[in-house]
């Protein structure tokens, strides 16, 4: 008898701790649910800067943004620009003003963006920071070498210079704070002042050339501007 009264209230308890439980879980559950699951219909929408409304503000049913960091991939940067304008021209009717072409010029491509009197005062600096040299002199340019003609294929640009780029549309994403580095270095060499040397610089950039904060996040915020990216070496 005593056993069997010893049993039942385990079986009591057993079934009040189990009770218990399920209430508890089923309970927690519905929260755990709706912490996990995202508001239904909702998508992700990137923030919207008027600092980056320029690349809005260039014509075109079509964009692409090329990312390079060094002089070798703003050579082909130019080349496949090139090819794009050419390519939607013959196998669409499409006129350059239909296609957005950005190159983003950063790190050690950023010297670039600067013209021939920039090249011809600072180039010995400019060139000095990336270790290059004119392919045709062996020396510190001392012009701009993608704005000029006949290198050939000592270029990877393979003769599509940045002129002519900039006068089919394209437009420069020049990297600030590169730029801001080469004004530190232009100034530890010439004993002048880099504020003013990044003045000076920025005073003389080619034509259609944007000053944005940093190369990087201008690859980020053409993207979600509808830019198609790709990256050149």
């Amino acid at each position: 008898m005593r056993n069997r009264l010893a049993r039942r209230s385990f079986l009591a308890k057993a079934g009040a701790g189990a009770a218990a439980m399920g209430a508890a879980i089923g309970a927690t559950a519905p929260t755990v649910s709706a912490q996990s699951a995202a508001p239904e219909g909702s998508r992700f929408q990137p923030a919207r800067h008027a600092e980056d409304d320029w690349f809005d503000r260039i014509p075109g049913k079509h964009r692409q943004v090329f990312d390079t960091i060094n002089h070798t991939g703003l050579g082909l940067a130019l080349f496949f620009s090139n090819n794009i304008y050419t390519g939607n021209k013959n196998g669409y009717g499409l006129e350059q003003g239909d296609v957005a072409v950005v190159i983003v010029v950063r790190h050690f491509s950023t010297g670039f963006a600067f013209n021939d009197a920039m090249w011809a005062k600072y180039g010995k600096s400019l060139a000095g920071r990336i270790s290059f040299t004119d392919p045709k002199t062996h020396q510190p340019p001392t012009a701009n070498v993608f704005l000029a003609t006949g290198y050939g294929d000592a270029l990877t640009n393979g003769g599509r210079t940045l002129d002519a780029a900039l006068k089919n549309g394209v437009h420069l994403a020049v990297c600030q704070l590169s730029t801001r580095a080469n004004a530190g270095l232009i100034a530890r060499d010439t004993g002048g002042k880099a504020d003013d040397i990044y003045n000076e610089l920025v005073a003389n950039l080619v034509p259609n050339s944007h000053i944005v904060p940093a190369g990087i996040v201008a690859v980020n915020r053409a993207q979600e501007r509808g830019y198609t990216f790709v990256a050149t070496a």
